[in-house]
């Protein structure tokens, strides 16, 4: 895994600014840790950070692939491509020579061979970019799921990419602005597809190629999900599930460091730990290492609350003892999270404010510090629920019929609100409503259908669509900034796209066969499980309960609304920020604002920190 940045220019001799590229480049610097790269030709400069994960002494970038003497092509990569492998040995047989390893190589090489073509052959998880010098353009190019980002800035002559924004707002061509448009994305549980909040900047689309040449930008998707007739009876779809599963995971446990999993006890990282453990026993690699994370005060403590109904830890230990898995338990101290330099540490690795349930974002930070101390790979459960149907909003009417992202309706919607601390006219001024009912229509306008649909099989696929196109992307977001500010690479098997593309073709009725969510994924892996997690309800990631967490971002807000020169006053509802503060700690009526509560603190953090200019 890595980070990667740089720019072209067709009206500049580009390689007289090596200063800016070493100072974009650097900028992804905690993405890869262990080695970096420059590279330029006369219009293009290309960075690369370097993790290393696979041929730890090969595959360094930017990468060329030369013929006489002469460059031809220029590779800078960031992911993993897990059949790298059977492509290597296809390019081979049409005569490429590998110096390398690594998949970054064959990545190259296939661009040479099969052009834009190649990215209809690749697996996996990735963002890269290629300056073809005998043509003069740029390709960039993002996985089908989203896993990795890209990031481009068109510019009068040119465009400037990186992995994240900083990357590109490192860059002197690009000013640090933010307009309604983007002011809305960051209030609203909503992520618009190519949009970037900042001004000018756009996002790689998942499953989206970008060619940039002295005529323009040029866009195309060469992957999107489609409806397909699901011919396949429950039997052979379960087995299908489980054969896909065992190939996916047996891929992604291929590296060149140590790897583990991410176990909550849950049925999604269950089932992906249990995998992982019998591909690497086979392998005579294993037992798998596994890593969980509770907070300290938590202990016989848990309370539920209308989200989580049960702890994690005690089926941690289950899954473990079934298993034999070589396990660590990572305790956090709650007060810790609201430590002001942590939080700025997870805003800078984001580059935008934490949006709702803010202490997940430094607890995810905190377990992968301590996981990075062991292992550099680590693999996650993470949109199982997507895929397979887990959230409450596939079962709840409600959200089925609403016209909206069912995430936003029900008891769960109140935990994705981050506006209630912010000023009335400055959220009618950016017509969140409206916002919110043109993105969902254009979210639904993509959806496919299939000939002849039933309505309901039709508005579940609906519902898939939007989870994998739209509330799937704002966690792998999450979770790819997390683990890559501490050069922690997790690959999320769930995404792999054969999987994905099948089972969202499989009917509702067959996908909660058992009246339960997630049927298909545990029947497909029940054999492997402890009862106790097969029965399992849903329960995400934990967030503290500890008084002590909020205490402290009631005094950070107390702070804020006493200093003058906080740039996100103007924005806020002051009086119902002090009201907030004299609600006593632990009512559940300020529980459900603490999302509000998060959000206020950290666009003020973000405007001061990014010296942002609001053009609303």
């Amino acid at each position: 895994m890595c980070g990667i940045a740089g720019w072209v220019d067709f009206a500049r001799d580009v390689r007289q600014e090596g200063q800016t590229l070493e100072a974009i480049t650097r900028t992804m610097a905690c993405r890869g840790p262990d080695a970096e790269g420059m590279w330029a030709d006369e219009h293009a400069a290309l960075g690369h950070r370097r993790l290393s994960i696979i041929d730890l002494d090969g595959g360094r970038q930017p990468m060329t692939a030369e013929e006489d003497g002469r460059v031809l092509a220029c590779l800078t990569y960031s992911g993993e491509v897990y059949n790298f492998q059977e492509l290597r040995q296809e390019l081979v047989t049409r005569g490429h020579r590998f110096r390398t390893r690594s998949d970054t190589e064959v990545v190259l090489r296939g661009y040479l061979e099969w052009g834009e073509g190649l990215v209809d052959r690749l697996n996996g998880m990735y963002a890269f970019t290629v300056w073809d010098v005998r043509e003069q353009t740029l390709l960039l190019v993002r996985d089908r799921m989203g896993v990795k980002p890209l990031y481009y800035f068109p510019t009068p002559d040119g465009v400037v990419f990186g992995s994240e924004p900083k990357a590109i707002l490192g860059h002197p061509a690009v000013p640090r602005k933010v307009t309604a448009e983007g002011l809305r994305e960051v209030l609203e549980m909503v992520k618009t597809p190519e949009h970037a909040v900042f001004s000018g900047m756009h996002e790689v689309r998942p499953g989206q190629l970008v060619r940039i040449s002295r005529a323009g930008i040029a866009k195309r998707a060469y992957w999107a999900l489609e409806a397909r007739e699901h011919t396949d009876e429950l039997d052979t779809t379960i087995a299908t599930v489980r054969g896909l599963l065992e190939d996916i995971v047996g891929r992604q446990t291929i590296a060149d460091v140590p790897l583990c999993s991410l176990l909550s006890g849950g049925l999604d990282s269950s089932a992906i730990t249990a995998l992982a453990h019998q591909k690497l026993m086979q392998r005579g690699e294993g037992p798998v290492r596994s890593f969980s994370v509770d907070f300290a005060e938590h202990g016989g403590q848990f309370v539920a609350d209308p989200v989580r109904g049960t702890s994690d830890t005690p089926f941690v230990h289950d899954l473990v003892r079934h298993i034999g898995a070589e396990h660590s338990e990572v305790l956090i101290d709650s007060a810790q999270l609201a430590d002001p330099e942590l939080r700025a540490s997870v805003l800078r690795a984001l580059d935008l404010p934490p949006a709702y349930w803010g202490d997940m974002w430094p607890s995810l930070y905190r377990l992968f510090q301590a996981v990075r101390a062991r292992s550099t790979v680590a693999l996650s459960g993470e949109s199982a629920d997507e895929v397979f149907g887990g959230y409450r909003w596939f079962f709840d009417p409600e959200a089925v019929e609403a016209q909206t992202f069912p995430w936003l309706t029900s008891a769960t919607g109140k935990y994705f609100d981050g506006k209630s601390l912010f000023d009335p006219g400055l959220l009618q001024k950016l017509d969140m409503p409206g916002f919110l009912r043109d993105s969902y229509a254009q979210a639904v306008a993509e959806a496919p259908a299939l000939p002849g649909e039933g309505a309901t099989d039709r508005r579940m696929r609906q519902m898939s669509y939007v989870n994998l196109t739209r509330f799937v992307q704002t966690l792998l977001d999450r979770k790819d900034r997390m683990s890559m500010a501490v050069g922690l690479e997790v690959r999320v098997p769930f995404c792999d796209h054969r999987l994905v593309e099948y089972v969202f073709n499989v009917p509702w009725e067959m996908k909660s066969f058992d009246g339960r969510e997630k049927s298909l994924l545990r029947a497909a892996t029940k054999d492997l499980l402890p009862e106790s997690i097969v029965q399992r309800v849903k329960s995400p990631y934990p967030t503290t309960q500890d008084p002590a967490y909020e205490q402290g971002l009631r005094r950070a807000l107390a702070t804020m609304l006493d200093g003058s020169a906080s740039p996100a006053l103007p924005l806020l509802d002051q009086a119902a920020a002090r009201r907030l503060l004299d609600t006593p700690v632990g009512d559940m009526s300020a529980q459900y604002d603490r999302s509000g509560l998060e959000m206020a603190l950290g666009v003020n953090s973000w405007l001061s920190a990014y010296d942002i200019v609001l053009d609303l």
